[in-house]
């Protein structure tokens, strides 16, 4: 059995589960609502005050689909219980990042500044303190539509392996590569 998909998901306090008709999961808290929709072959109990996920069978997708749904639904109520962040910095000389509301202005180096509308349930923030690369703080109670924001904000300009600008989450390691070799060659 899956080791994943076998371990319950405790319910903290202020979250409610609802499973209705065709395993339609919502999740209700304190930072919100989440709805996920679960494969029909698999069953979803409360036991004192726990979750469990339950395959019918050993088949592969049976076992796939355990240990997938399960952690969605605990990410569901980990979201509403305590919301998930993500935390980029611009590396680069002139990169500067500008939050009004849910629109995301980022200069990366190119001949104009790009405009990024963020999803309504998403909140930014851009900080800039003196002698350190600017940040932005993303926040979500859905981890699924929180990587993908940040993951879009990345792609507009990836960490580069020479001098290591770009966008990067904060604490990312990025592999360097060796530039040219400065002298001559032997002839």
């Amino acid at each position: 059995m899956s080791r994943i998909g076998k371990a319950p998901i405790a319910l903290p306090k202020g979250v409610e589960i609802n499973v209705s008709k065709g395993n339609l999961v919502t999740v209700k808290g304190p930072k919100g609502e989440l709805k996920q929709q679960v494969d029909p072959d698999l069953s979803i109990e409360m036991d004192n005050g726990e979750l469990l996920v339950k395959r019918p069978t050993d088949q592969k997708r049976h076992r796939a689909m355990h240990g997938l749904y399960r952690s969605l639904l605990n990410n569901m109520v980990e979201g509403v219980s305590n919301g998930f962040q993500a935390k980029m910095e611009l590396v680069g000389v002139g990169y500067r990042a500008a939050a009004t509301g849910q629109l995301l202005e980022l200069t990366l180096g190119y001949s104009h500044p790009i405009i990024f509308i963020l999803p309504k349930e998403v909140k930014v923030e851009a900080k800039q303190d003196k002698g350190a690369n600017p940040m932005i703080l993303l926040e979500c109670n859905d981890k699924q539509l929180l990587g993908a924001v940040a993951a879009k904000i990345r792609s507009f300009r990836k960490p580069e392996p020479y001098k290591g600008k770009g966008i990067r989450f904060a604490g990312e390691a990025i592999r360097r590569k060796v530039g040219k070799t400065g002298g001559k060659g032997k002839k």
